[in-house]
C-alpha cells in the first residue's frame, strides 16, 4: 500500500505535469498508478486521510469458528491429522485462481555437476540513446555456478564476434582452446 504522504506527492506531481500539458492517462502511468486511483484518492479524502482499508471493521463469517471451538480443534488434532483427514475427504485439491503446481521432468542434456562444464550464451539488444541503434550485448553463463564468465558489448551483430568471446573466455578460465 502506498503512504498518505505518498498519495499526495504523486497526486502533486501529476498536477504539476497536467498544468505542464501532459494526458492524464500517462502522467498517471508514469506515477505507476491507474486513473481511477487517483479519481478514488481525489473524491473519497485519500489525499487527507489516507488508505483506510487496514483499519476496516469487517463482518465475521456466518460460518467462522468461535474462540472455543477453535481451541477444542486444535486440542484434538495435530497438523499431521489435519492433513490426513483433508486428503481422505478430497478436500487437498488447489484452490484459488493459481494453477496448482506441475512436476516437471528433469533435463535430459547439458547437466552440469560442476563449474565450468557447460556454459550458456546468449546475444541481447542494447538500446542506445540514439532512436533505431543498439548495441548488442554477447554473454556466456556458467550453468552450474550461473557465474558470467565472459561478455563483450558491440555495435554490430556478427559471428566474429561471438568466437572471440568464447576464444577469449577459455583462455581466461584456464580451457584448452575450442577446436
Amino acid at each position: 500500500m502506498i503512504g498518505l504522504e505518498d498519495h499526495q506527492s504523486l497526486a502533486r506531481d501529476i498536477d504539476t505535469a497536467r498544468h505542464a500539458g501532459a494526458r492524464l492517462r500517462l502522467a498517471c502511468a508514469s506515477a505507476g498508478i491507474h486513473v481511477r486511483t487517483l479519481q478514488r484518492w481525489k473524491t473519497e479524502e485519500g489525499l487527507t486521510r489516507g488508505d483506510r482499508r487496514p483499519d476496516a471493521v469487517r463482518p465475521r463469517p456466518a460460518h467462522a469458528l468461535t474462540a472455543e471451538e477453535r481451541a477444542q480443534v486444535l486440542e484434538v488434532a495435530s497438523e499431521s491429522t489435519f492433513h490426513l483427514l483433508l486428503r481422505e475427504a478430497g478436500q487437498t485439491a488447489h484452490r484459488g485462481h493459481a494453477k496448482a503446481p506441475v512436476a516437471s521432468r528433469p533435463p535430459t542434456t547439458h547437466i552440469a555437476t560442476a563449474p565450468r562444464q557447460v556454459w550458456c550464451w546468449d546475444m541481447t539488444y542494447l538500446p542506445a540513446t540514439v532512436a533505431g541503434r543498439w548495441f548488442h550485448l554477447y554473454l556466456i553463463l556458467d550453468l552450474y555456478s550461473r557465474k558470467i564468465v565472459g561478455w563483450e558489448v558491440h555495435e554490430s551483430d556478427a559471428a566474429e564476434h561471438a568466437a572471440h568471446l568464447v576464444r577469449r573466455t577459455a583462455l581466461a578460465e584456464g580451457i584448452a582452446s575450442p577446436g
